[in-house]
């Protein structure tokens, strides 16, 4: 099975910061965008950042100004978060998105995850 390859993550304290990592398998020709996103206490996948192709950054909200993604290459990201709250606690998920070979519409590769926690 085809996923994206996560590293970091880990314990920090509040206000402490942490990179997260993530690469694309080098069998994916074309990446249109890669990301992170984390799971909520809700059990919801929520938006964190993503980066598409041409270089737009997308982040969510309660990350603004705190959480900054780039990459190295189309197949390599990196997330720097900093000023981290407890409510950053979750597992961090790596997406990577891309045409099929044939036809329209996208598919995805997800990571298995990492766990961000905050605390003191």
């Amino acid at each position: 099975q085809v996923q994206v390859a996560e590293s970091g993550g880990g314990l920090v304290q509040p206000g402490g910061s942490l990179i997260l990592s993530c690469a694309a398998p080098g069998e994916i020709f074309k990446i249109n965008a890669m990301g992170w996103y984390r799971q909520t206490s809700e059990n919801q996948r929520e938006l964190v950042a993503a980066i598409h192709s041409g270089g737009k950054r997308i982040y969510g909200d309660s990350v603004k100004g705190r959480f900054t993604i780039n990459r190295d290459n189309d197949h390599t990201i990196h997330l720097q978060m900093t000023g981290l709250k407890p409510e950053d606690t979750a597992v961090y998920y790596c997406n990577a998105e891309f045409p099929p070979p044939v036809g329209p519409g996208y598919l995805e590769v997800w990571g298995q995850g990492t766990l961000v926690t905050v605390s003191s």
